[in-house]
């Protein structure tokens, strides 16, 4: 993994401003996070990668979102349940 991948993962405090939701509702933000995350995983695995770098889409979504939505969505993925294109 590069230097500056690591370096921001480690400096890594709350979700950074993000241009394409700049209003103050971030609910978008935390399900992109979410969405982004498991893209990431599901990527990285299938070609036989380290997924490290999706680390830091799983602290921005657990810094963003209400933990009973992460836990709902996590539910609702292992029973195949979850609405959104992973």
């Amino acid at each position: 993994m590069s230097d500056q991948v690591e370096e921001k993962i480690r400096n890594y405090r709350t979700a950074p401003f993000d241009a394409r939701f700049p209003n103050t509702n971030q609910t978008r933000n935390c399900y992109q996070n979410y969405l982004d995350f498991h893209r990431c995983n599901k990527a990285l695995s299938a070609k036989g990668q380290d997924t490290s770098p999706c680390q830091w889409y799983q602290r921005v979504y657990k810094s963003l979102c209400p933990l009973s939505w992460a836990r709902r969505w996590d539910d609702q993925m292992e029973a195949g349940t979850f609405a959104g294109k992973i």
